[in-house]
């Protein structure tokens, strides 16, 4: 994303400011608030030699080598310093200076890092932060001159800019962090200081972030999985392999069964695959020789290679070609609730988003190419209906097509009718979408739904994928009207990706106040004292026989506990009973962030909370 904002203001000129986007405007922002941080350090630590200091998501960074590296409580100094400079409005100077007279002047101004920099573009025509970034020989361009950019009289740094037109438009920043960091993140070169700030386009903006992030930290499914007792990890077990506790395996089943019955309604064909499959399977997909590195390990058995499953459609392949298949029997819809393995680096592993054991929501539509469109859309409409029903209004689609850096089966002509098909049956939905080159998979391009939550966050989930190839490799085939062999087009499909991701996803979006048609615990019943403890098992007992998840708190504990332990565990309906309910055959309710109690009748209460599941509102 930086990279190509970075190619778009390339050519930039101040005077187009206007025509620019938020996004584009505010990466200029972000990086001209980086330069007026390096002034603030130099006044600050006058030996300090700067290296690089880009932008980034929510604000910008630069790295130094410090004779004595500042502290965390230099930070407010630093960040003082960096709104004087602001307030004295100095203006950021373009000069285009020939390569060695560049070098000269960073080398008087005791900038060796900036010296090194110019002496990788003598060598390659260009510059990149990071050490892995390659330049194919046949593409070396060594340009004649570089761009510095002067702030005011005392700083000059070797940048591509652009720059907003004075230090007084750097926008509303903050200093969060310092860190270490090598130079250009190889860990064999020498070790720097890297301070991060924030920064946004006005102070309303930034205290809205640092009011979100701290939302989001509150909500980390990493956090509220262990306090509402939904899942846990265990080291002996393995990292990335999650164990559902009772309370979220409930929810998961709930959301499971919601998944089946709702796909059964739209003509899908449940099944179930192994867990494992021989490994010849995967190599005549071509997964084993473009997906190798996800995959663990083969197993032997009587002498045969097998591999855990990292995906499904193989499998599915050959339940479609079990018998002949005729025009009439398309589209065959197969979908299965899949566990499925894939192998995660552990440094990638975080919580329920990246695990290496997981469960889609899966399925695989084989089709007419006349059908592909019409199937596709359902597809949409579909994942549509389940983002409404769970809480999700906000969302885009991503189109994942070829790049032409990528490995990919099948010939230019399959692809260009898959790119086709796909770009068809996007232009037809009334949702926002953006093309994206290499995000495709490796048999065929893809739409990705990208949900926004709550705190604004953007999540991908749900992907859809036109497949010409799978069929091709497997050799499958159905029957036309006239006789005739014809190859099926295979549609993959997962209306919410990971259930396991969804699953954090959701409990972040709802802070782990699920609706209560997803809550693992509907209601409570809370005795005022032990002495009704038999009328509220009686007002449990009924609630269970009707379908409603309820409990009844038996602790040796206050009633004003009981009620904040039941706050807590973010029930959404809470029962009091006493006295008075026990003698005219009523509860005393209060729902979810609700401080007042309402009065009602047992079968009442039943009719309002069941009409509340259903209708999952």
């Amino acid at each position: 994303m930086k990279d190509r904002i970075q190619r778009n203001l390339n050519e930039f000129d101040n005077s187009k400011i206007e025509s620019l986007s938020d996004e584009e405007r505010l990466h200029i922002t972000r990086h001209s608030s980086s330069h007026v941080l390096a002034m603030a350090v130099l006044r600050l630590f006058p030996d300090a030699q700067p290296a690089t200091g880009p932008s980034i998501d929510n604000g910008f960074y630069y790295d130094f080598k410090f004779s004595k590296s500042p502290t965390l409580s230099d930070l407010q100094n630093i960040e003082n310093e960096m709104n004087k400079i602001k307030k004295e409005a100095l203006p950021f100077e373009k000069i285009e200076a020939p390569l060695d007279t560049a070098t000269s002047l960073m080398q008087r101004l005791n900038q060796p890092y900036k010296v090194k920099l110019l002496e990788i573009i003598k060598e390659t025509g260009k510059t990149d932060v990071i050490d892995s970034a390659e330049t194919s020989p046949g593409e070396i361009t060594i340009p004649e001159t570089v761009t510095l950019y002067k702030t005011g009289n005392e700083f000059i740094d070797l940048c591509r800019g652009p720059h907003v037109s004075d230090t007084s438009e750097i926008g509303s920043f903050k200093l969060e962090n310092i860190s270490s960091a090598h130079w250009r993140t190889s860990k064999g070169n020498p070790e720097l200081t890297r301070i991060y700030g924030l920064g946004f386009s006005n102070d309303n903006e930034l205290k809205d972030y640092i009011k979100k992030r701290e939302l989001a930290k509150e909500r980390d499914h990493r956090k509220l999985g262990p306090e509402l007792e939904l899942f846990t990890f265990s080291e002996k077990v393995g990292p990335g392999l999650t164990l559902w506790l009772p309370n979220g395996a409930t929810v998961r089943r709930v959301m499971e069964d919601y998944i089946v019955k709702e796909q059964t309604k739209r003509g899908y064909k449940h099944v179930y695959s192994p867990h494992i499959g021989n490994k010849g399977l995967w190599e005549q997909s071509g997964h084993w020789d473009l997906y190798r590195e996800k995959m663990y390990s083969p197993m032997s058995v009587e002498d045969q290679e097998y591999l855990v499953k990292p995906m499904t459609c193989p499998i599915h392949c050959q339940m479609y070609d079990s018998k002949p298949r005729s025009y009439r029997d398309l589209p065959l819809r197969l979908a299965e609730i899949a566990s499925v393995y894939r192998y995660e680096q552990s440094g990638e592993l975080h919580g329920l988003m990246r695990v290496r054991a997981f469960t889609q929501d899966d399925a695989h539509i084989f089709a007419r190419p006349e059908q592909v469109v019409g199937e596709f859309l359902r597809v949409f409409q579909f994942t549509q209906d389940l983002l409404k029903v769970f809480g999700f209004d906000k969302y885009k689609i991503r189109v994942g097509i070829r790049s032409d850096t990528e490995k990919y089966l099948g010939n230019d002509s399959v692809w260009q009718e898959a790119e086709e098909k796909i770009m068809e049956a996007v232009a037809k939905t009334d949702v926002p979408f953006v093309i994206k080159p290499g995000e495709a998979a490796f048999y065929g391009p893809k739409a990705d739904f990208l949900l926004t939550d709550a705190l604004g966050r953007e999540w991908q989930c749900g992907t859809v994928q036109v497949d010409f190839m799978l069929p091709e490799r497997f050799g499958l085939t159905y029957t036309d009207a006239d006789g005739t062999k014809k190859r099926p087009v295979m549609i993959h499909r997962a209306p919410l990706g990971s259930m396991e991701r969804f699953f954090a996803i959701l409990l972040e979006n709802n802070g782990g106040a699920f609706p209560t048609w997803l809550a693992p615990v509907q209601t409570i019943v809370i005795p005022v004292s032990d002495q009704f403890l038999p009328y509220a098992r009686t007002v449990a007992e009924n609630l269970s026989l009707n379908d409603i998840r309820v409990a009844v708190s038996e602790e040796n504990d206050t009633l004003n506990k009981k009620i904040r332990k039941a706050e807590l565990q973010k029930i959404p309906y809470i029962l009091v009973v006493g006295n008075r309910e026990v003698e005219q055959s009523t509860v005393s309710v209060r729902g979810r962030g609700n401080k007042n109690s309402e009065a009602m009748k047992n079968e009442d209460f039943l009719t309002h909370i069941t009409e509340e599941i259903v209708n999952k509102s």
